[in-house]
C-alpha cells in the first residue's frame, strides 16, 4: 500500500503580550511565581508540509529567501539558518523526507512570538503525519523544550502556551507547571478594546544584544530595580486580567504605560539605541492614552491604546517617525493543522 503523501497545512497564531513577560523565565518563577496577561491575534505563521517518498529534508521559508536541504540520515547542521524547523523534525521524528515551507505575519524579532509560533506549527503539522495525539500543553511544551533546550535559545514559557491555546488567558507559573486561566471578557468588551489598540511596527526587528541574558544576569546578581519591576509585572497581570473582566476598556492605556514602565525597571537596556521611547512620546502628544514594546525589546512592535477619534493623529505622528501600522483583530483560536478533510487540533 502506498504512503500517504497528502500535505498537510498549519498554522499557530502570533500573540499581544499585555503585560508580564519576563516572569515567565525559571530563573524567577521557580522562586516568585510568574504571571503574563496575553491574547493571540489573526496573524500567523503558516507551514505547508508535503511528505516525501524519499529521505530528503527541504525547509524553505518565503519571508526570508531561505531553503535547507539535508538527508535524515545524515541530520541537520544548526548554523543559524531555519534551524527551528530542522530541531522539530529531529525531536518529534518523520519516518521519510518531507518538504516544509514557511510563512509569517511578522519577522522573527517582533515581539510577537513568532519564532514559538513557527515550532508549534511545524509540532503541529508533524503530529498531523504521524496522527498522533497531543493535548495543548503537550504542544506547547515540546516546543519549549525544542526552543530552549535543543537550541538553547533563552526565553520563556509564555509563546509556546498562547500558541497552543489560542485566546485571551492570564498564564500563571510555578514549580509545578503552567495554569491556563482563560480571561472571562466579554465580546463585546474584547471588541470595544481592539477598537481603542493600534499594533505599530518600528521599522526593526529585535537586534540579537543579549537583552534576556543580561535581564537574567541582573536578576541574579539582585539588582534591586530587576526584582522590583518583574514583581510589579507579575502584580499587574492580575490588575489588568480584573480591568479587563469588568468592562474598564478605558483603563488599558495608562495600565500598558505603566507595564513598559515595569518592563524599563526591569531590564533599563530594552529601549536602547532604538527610536522606542521617541515614538511612544510622540503616541502620547498625539493622543493615545498609554503604550508599551511588544515582546523583550530592542524593537519590533509597539502596543498603543487611543480612543478611535484618536487614531488618526497617532497614525500621523508615529508614521512620521518610521512606524508601520498592522491592522489586527483578536483571534480565539489556537494551533490547528489540516489534512485533507481531516482537521488536527490539540485535544482537551
Amino acid at each position: 500500500m502506498d504512503a500517504d503523501r497528502t500535505p498537510i497545512d498549519a498554522v499557530a497564531p502570533l500573540r499581544i503580550s499585555f503585560v508580564g513577560g519576563g516572569t515567565d523565565f525559571p530563573h524567577w518563577y521557580d522562586e516568585h511565581g510568574g504571571a503574563v496577561l496575553s491574547a493571540t491575534i489573526d496573524h500567523g505563521v503558516r507551514v505547508h508540509l508535503t511528505p516525501r517518498d524519499d529521505r530528503q529534508v527541504s525547509v524553505r521559508s518565503h519571508d526570508l529567501g531561505h531553503l535547507v536541504e539535508y538527508h535524515l540520515d545524515a541530520g541537520p547542521d544548526y548554523d543559524g539558518v531555519m534551524d527551528l524547523p530542522k530541531a522539530a523534525i529531529e525531536r518529534i521524528g518523520v519516518a521519510t523526507g518531507v518538504d516544509v515551507e514557511i510563512e509569517s505575519d511578522a519577522p522573527a524579532g517582533s515581539g510577537l512570538g513568532g519564532s514559538s509560533a513557527l515550532v508549534t506549527a511545524v509540532v503541529a503539522a508533524l503530529a498531523a503525519l504521524a496522527e498522533r495525539s497531543l493535548t495543548a500543553a503537550d504542544v506547547a511544551t515540546l516546543a519549549y523544550r525544542i526552543e530552549r533546550e535543543d537550541l538553547g535559545i533563552s526565553g520563556g514559557w509564555q509563546d509556546q502556551y498562547a500558541a497552543a491555546y489560542g485566546g485571551c488567558n492570564l498564564l500563571e507559573f510555578s514549580r509545578s507547571g503552567v495554569r491556563v486561566r482563560a480571561v472571562d471578557v466579554s465580546v463585546h468588551d474584547l471588541a470595544e478594546l481592539n477598537r481603542h489598540l493600534l499594533l505599530c511596527y518600528t521599522g526593526a526587528v529585535r537586534r540579537d544584544v543579549g537583552l534576556i541574558e543580561r535581564q537574567i544576569t541582573m536578576h541574579r546578581e539582585g539588582r534591586e530595580d530587576t526584582i522590583l519591576g518583574m514583581k510589579r509585572l507579575q502584580e499587574m497581570a492580575f490588575g489588568m486580567q480584573q480591568a479587563l473582566e469588568t468592562g474598564r476598556v478605558a483603563s488599558i492605556g495608562p495600565l500598558l504605560t505603566e507595564a513598559f514602565q515595569a518592563k524599563k525597571l526591569m531590564n533599563p537596556f530594552i529601549t536602547d539605541d532604538t527610536p522606542i521611547d521617541r515614538m511612544l512620546a510622540a503616541a502620547g502628544a498625539a493622543g493615545a492614552a498609554g503604550g508599551k514594546i511588544c515582546g523583550a525589546g530592542g524593537g519590533g512592535y509597539l502596543l498603543i491604546a487611543a480612543a478611535p477619534e484618536a487614531h488618526d493623529d497617532v497614525r500621523r505622528a508615529l508614521t512620521a517617525l518610521g512606524g508601520q501600522f498592522a491592522p489586527f483583530a483578536f483571534s480565539p483560536t489556537g494551533v490547528r493543522a489540516r489534512r485533507g478533510s481531516r482537521v488536527w487540533a490539540p485535544s482537551a
